[in-house]
C-alpha cells in the first residue's frame, strides 16, 4: 500500500498563488494516474485536475486557465500550481491515485487511494 501526502496549503489573498505538492510513495507514474480534488464542508468533492500515466492532463471547468498540474517522476511528486486564486477556491485539497486507464474527474469513485489533504484559504 502506497502513501499520498499533501503539503503547501495555506492562506493567501485573492489574486495570489500557491503551489501544492503531493508525495506519491508507492504509486509509480507509469502505472497510476494522479489527480487533485477539493472539498468544502457540506459539499461534494470536486475534481480539480488530473494527470494520467501518459502525461495527459484534464481540468475542472472552474480552474481551467488558472491551475496547472504537473509531476516530477524522479521525486514521485505531484504538483498543483494555483494562480489567480479566488475566495471560492477555498477548500481542503487532496491528491488521489488510480490504476484505471479510463477515469473522470467527475467520478470520485474512480480514485480509490487518497491523501489526508491540505487546507487552502483564499481571502477577499
Amino acid at each position: 500500500q502506497g502513501q499520498l501526502m499533501e503539503s503547501g496549503g495555506g492562506s493567501v489573498q485573492a489574486g495570489g498563488s500557491l503551489r501544492l505538492s503531493c508525495t506519491a510513495s508507492g504509486y509509480p507514474s507509469k502505472r497510476y494516474s494522479l489527480a487533485w480534488f477539493r472539498q468544502v464542508p457540506g459539499k461534494a468533492r470536486e475534481g480539480v485536475a488530473g494527470l494520467d500515466s501518459d502525461g495527459y492532463t484534464s481540468y475542472g471547468d472552474s480552474v481551467k486557465g488558472r491551475f496547472a498540474i504537473s509531476q516530477d517522476a524522479t521525486k514521485n511528486t505531484l504538483y498543483l500550481q494555483m494562480n489567480s486564486l479566488k475566495p471560492e477556491d477555498t477548500a481542503m485539497y487532496s491528491c488521489a491515485a488510480t490504476r484505471l486507464r479510463v477515469w473522470s474527474l467527475s467520478r470520485v469513485s474512480d480514485f480509490p487511494y487518497w491523501g489526508q489533504g491540505t487546507q487552502v484559504t483564499v481571502s477577499s
